[in-house]
């Protein structure tokens, strides 16, 4: 019988979320130095979920102690762990060296400053809804399904509850507030799920302040009152 999400998330939620972040990244984290997935971990959940590094710490160690044998693995008990390219023989020591650059940066106080986001998943964890907004409304069929770029937004806007429209202004500001170069706002569309290019000749942050303006628009409208 599986494990039921609730014990899974008690057992090895934030071991998951720690896993995830390795994805597409390279494990070659050493004893003085956590690797750049580990980092972009330790930055984001240090600016939004500090109290929940404990528990990283401790379900890394857990699980690195205590690893679920092969038959719990079969009757499907837990999710196993990702491959991230560190061989088997080489996990336990792996996952309880993240313990350690986890358990070092909490005692130490070791908080990341706030900073570009260099990892896929650090771009997607910190800008979800427009991570769904660019990978929903601009991938490769965009210009099948609508005949500008205005037209996406405005589908958008017009099939979107309002507080997540609220958060995408929210998440444009914060992005454009890293006054990135327009080829590295351009990296960052494509990290977000974007596959067309802007509309031309707009720039890359020309466009996203654009967009932050016609959807800040769509909420002053929803705040408008309606006559009676």
């Amino acid at each position: 019988m599986s494990m039921k999400p609730l014990e899974f998330d008690r057992r090895y939620g934030e071991l998951d979320q720690v896993i995830s972040a390795y994805l597409g990244e390279a494990a070659d984290d050493e004893p003085d130095k956590p690797s750049l997935a580990l980092q972009a971990y330790l930055r984001h959940t240090w600016h939004t979920r500090p109290w929940a590094l404990g528990t990283a710490e401790q379900q890394l160690r857990e699980y690195a102690r205590n690893p679920p044998g092969r038959l719990r693995q079969r009757l499907g008990e837990f999710d196993p762990v990702p491959d991230v390219g560190v061989p088997d023989s080489g996990i336990q020591n792996w996952l309880l060296q993240l313990a350690d650059h986890i358990k070092r940066s909490i005692e130490e106080g070791q908080v990341p400053p706030l900073a570009t986001p260099e990892t896929h998943w650090e771009w997607r964890v910190r800008f979800p809804e427009l991570a769904q907004f660019f990978g929903g409304w601009f991938s490769q069929d965009m210009p099948d399904e609508f005949t500008e770029h205005d037209a996406a937004v405005d589908d958008y806007a017009a099939t979107t509850d309002r507080q997540l429209i609220a958060r995408a202004v929210g998440e444009l500001h914060e992005l454009l507030a890293l006054d990135l170069e327009d080829i590295d706002y351009a990296l960052a569309l494509a990290e977000l799920g974007m596959e067309v290019e802007p509309p031309a000749p707009l720039s890359p942050a020309d466009w996203l302040a654009l967009i932050a303006d016609r959807l800040r628009d769509v909420q002053v409208d929803y705040g408008t009152p309606q006559d009676s």
